[in-house]
């Protein structure tokens, strides 16, 4: 009798699970939300001068903008991304501190160059004479924004576990996540739970909405396209549209002047229920958007801008303040009336103007963000202190921003870039004995005749 193993085909050799490098639809959805981003903080401020005093007012106060939030507020764009692409980069290779450590240095280097320029340009402005209070509020203002890295960043260092946590959860930590945000509104608003009980749901929302991708990058997100995708996305907006005309939320999606409570400081959970419509919509393009990252050119620019989209962030900010100087202080131009046909007529110079500054930044510090980490050997707890210092300097520039503060006081620029700065030298690699210990010169010089062997070379080397 023959074998089984020769009276059976042979089975098909399976092909090897190719893991794409890159996601177009990702890279293209972040690209837009930080686009969108920049975008409506370029349109918001309405600036105007009184003697040397500042005044700020927001276009987006006026009565029928707030559905324009329901668009442009993209947080929840922002944070699905991250998830997505930590979680394609962690399936191509294995997480750990070093994974995180190059995370976080490339979220921290841009806000160290920002801080190289502005903090001693802030007091040299005032010394040549320009206002202080202009001055003093443009640098506050450059600063107010990196309240995103400073979570972003804790969130990026713990994504390797995060992606653990989808892979054994399958959906349930969405769900946890999303409970609590609710249970947390409930408390703020029903029961009159302190106010600062609605800070957990920074964490809650967003992470929360990071997992989302993170389970788009498993794969499990396969259904969400077509009608259902368009369903999910009509469900989203229509409870926001519900929790706005029933609840204590208010219409517009980001914090307006005046507002008795804001749907971001701190995030509310109707914001899960914008991501759903957000994402829903989002996904039923995802067809469209990536045969036009197949069109020539398209995939290049698209990898070439991804490698910027961080120094974009830190410097959009700083780019307004410039322009927004030399219009108010150089040529005594204030903003005119939002929405008037003065201000539509303005807004190609003032978006252009924008553009270049920020281009001009991008080019010349863009360089920095996309040179790559050096090696690393930290490990868990090293990865620990350097996260807690790196966030803890965002929050402190959040607070502070740039402005001027006595000495290396506790709340005071200087000491909240020390602490990033700081954050990223725990996570540089340490030197070694070996490495510092300089090769001892042999007492006899070697004879000479033919080199030894390769074999021989290695083996006296290594000690063997």
């Amino acid at each position: 009798m023959l074998p089984t193993t020769l009276l059976l085909p042979p089975e098909p050799a399976r092909p090897p699970r190719v893991v794409p490098a890159r996601d177009r639809f990702v890279d293209l959805l972040r690209l837009g939300a930080m686009a969108l981003v920049v975008l409506q903080h370029w349109l918001m401020p309405v600036l105007s001068l009184e003697g040397d005093v500042l005044r700020t007012a927001n276009a987006f106060a006026a009565d029928w903008v707030w559905p324009v939030t329901w668009l442009s507020q993209v947080m929840p764009l922002v944070f699905f991304t991250g998830g997505a692409a930590a979680g394609l980069s962690l399936r191509r290779r294995a997480g750990g501190p070093s994974w995180s450590a190059r995370r976080l240095h490339r979220l921290a280097v841009p806000v160290l160059v920002l801080a190289a320029v502005w903090l001693p340009l802030t007091p040299l402005l005032t010394a040549a004479g320009l206002p202080a209070q202009p001055v003093h509020t443009a640098a506050r203002y450059t600063g107010a924004l990196l309240w995103f890295l400073a979570l972003y960043s804790v969130v990026t260092v713990l994504a390797p576990p995060l992606v653990r946590l989808a892979a054994r959860s399958r959906g349930a930590d969405v769900v946890a996540l999303a409970a609590g945000a609710v249970l947390v509104d409930l408390a703020r608003f029903g029961l009159g739970a302190p106010e600062e009980l609605g800070w957990a749901n920074v964490v809650l929302v967003w992470v929360a909405v990071h997992q989302i991708g993170v389970h788009y990058a498993a794969g499990r997100l396969w259904w969400l396209r077509g009608s259902w995708a368009l369903a999910v996305a009509l469900g989203g907006f229509a409870v926001v549209a519900l929790a706005v005309a029933t609840g204590p939320y208010p219409p517009s999606m980001i914090g307006m002047p005046g507002d008795a409570v804001s749907n971001m400081g701190p995030p509310t959970a109707v914001l899960l229920a914008l991501a759903a419509g957000q994402l829903g919509l989002a996904l039923a393009l995802r067809p469209a958007a990536l045969a036009f990252a197949e069109r020539p050119g398209v995939g290049a620019a698209v990898d070439r801008l991804g490698g910027v989209v961080m120094t974009a962030y830190v410097w959009h900010t700083p780019a307004l303040a410039l322009v927004g100087g030399v219009a108010l202080l150089g040529l005594g131009l204030s903003t005119p009336e939002p929405f008037s046909p003065a201000w539509y007529l303005g807004l190609p110079l003032w978006l252009g103007a924008l553009s270049a500054v920020l281009v001009a930044a991008l080019r010349v510090l863009g360089r920095v963000e996309r040179r790559p980490a050096p090696p690393s050997t930290a490990g868990a707890a090293r990865l620990a202190a350097a996260t807690l210092l790196v966030s803890g300097g965002l929050l402190g520039l959040t607070l502070t921003g740039f402005a001027p503060a006595p000495g290396l006081g506790a709340a005071g620029p200087w000491t909240a870039t020390l602490a990033v700065a700081t954050g990223l030298l725990v996570l540089a690699r340490r030197p070694t004995i070996d490495r510092w210990r300089q090769p001892r010169p042999s007492a006899d010089p070697a004879p000479p005749g033919p080199s030894p062997a390769p074999a021989a070379t290695a083996a006296a080397t290594t000690g063997a």
